[in-house]
């Protein structure tokens, strides 16, 4: 900031009204040219620039959940953690700032490093968040975490410190089967439920990581670090899902949806339940049914039935062998119809 002194020597004056000068043409000379000129800087760009609140639907579970989400791209890229949207029927996008919301689709996701990419539908000119570079984080460094805090709609800021880099915490699915995230940078920043796919961001404001969990067990614990996906590897994953390049891990597209709830069973997937009008109740699968295979390949786990059911699409036909309630041995084809992401 410059201050005028009354006493100033007319040579400093002189000195003020040249360096505006010069300033004032440079910018002229950038815009004549065609460029533009970044005014936004940490002290000027709020932290919620590009952030967004994700509400969705689990129809099939007659529940709700909520989450926080980044803008990738102006036209409605969104980025945040798959188990935001897992199990969503119906997903929707809200802007803090224009308070506009939008229904999303899923084009794409990774459940082991917890990533899915949105669209955001009819989407033009959105803001969006500023990349920054997780290999060069330090620990001590400064960092902030927003995030749709309890999902209570608006978007929360909370301030702390890198603590750790490269670390392992346990993840629970629905069905109890125990899998890692690996790699994440530990916060001291707080996180709470609702928070996840929100931004983890360095001094200057830029994104760093995607926050994922306020604990080491993926759940939250006010006095436990926080934990989020280097923004290294969630922008990979982004660009492979935009390059349309499915792999071991990344889904691309709709999900194919077989139709029934599982539990654990030392013989294979015990059925829990089928959907009413899904694939597996047209095939004659029922509840108290062993599922044993699935295209011939043995499976034993949720994890197992999931990770060969992801390589398939809608539409596509499957056979299950199973063992049924009188503990008979069959198989059955089933058409795959289009489902909630996993």
């Amino acid at each position: 900031m410059l201050r005028h002194f009354s006493g100033a020597p007319a040579s400093y004056c002189e000195v003020v009204r040249t360096i505006r000068v010069a300033l004032l043409s440079l910018a002229l000379a950038l815009v004549l040219a065609g460029a533009t000129i970044d005014t936004a800087t940490s002290a000027t760009r709020p932290p919620t620039t590009g952030v967004v609140l994700i509400k969705t639907n689990l129809a099939l579970q007659n529940a709700r959940a909520a989450g926080t989400g980044i803008v990738l791209t102006r036209n409605g890229e969104v980025i945040t953690n798959n188990h935001v949207i897992r199990g969503a029927t119906t997903i929707n996008v809200i802007v803090p700032a224009s308070k506009r919301t939008y229904t999303a689709s899923v084009l794409g996701y990774d459940i082991t490093n917890d990533i899915a990419l949105l669209k955001l539908q009819s989407a033009t000119n959105l803001a969006t968040v500023r990349r920054g570079n997780s290999a060069t984080i330090k620990i001590g460094q400064r960092a902030r975490a927003v995030g749709n805090a309890n999902g209570g709609g608006k978007l929360v800021t909370t301030t702390g410190r890198i603590t750790g880099r490269n670390r392992t915490i346990s993840v629970q699915d629905e069905s109890g089967d125990v899998t890692q995230l690996k790699g994440l940078i530990e916060t001291s920043a707080r996180l709470v439920p609702g928070d996840s796919g929100g931004p983890l961001l360095d001094a200057a404001g830029r994104v760093i990581g995607i926050d994922a969990a306020g604990s080491p067990s993926f759940g939250f614990d006010a006095s436990a670090p926080g934990y989020a996906i280097p923004i290294n590897r969630a922008w990979g994953i982004a660009k492979q899902v935009e390059a349309q390049e499915p792999s071991e891990t990344v889904h691309i597209g709709p999900t194919a949806f077989i139709g029934l709830n599982v539990a654990r069973d030392p013989q294979g997937i015990a059925v829990g339940s089928v959907f009413p009008n899904s694939p597996a109740a047209t095939a004659g699968i029922e509840a108290g049914d062993v599922i044993t295979a699935l295209d011939g390949k043995p499976v034993s786990t949720f994890s197992d039935l999931r990770t060969l059911l992801l390589t398939k699409h809608p539409g596509d036909t499957v056979t299950v062998g199973y063992t049924d309630t009188t503990g008979g041995q069959t198989s059955v084809s089933v058409v795959l119809a289009s489902g909630p992401p996993q």
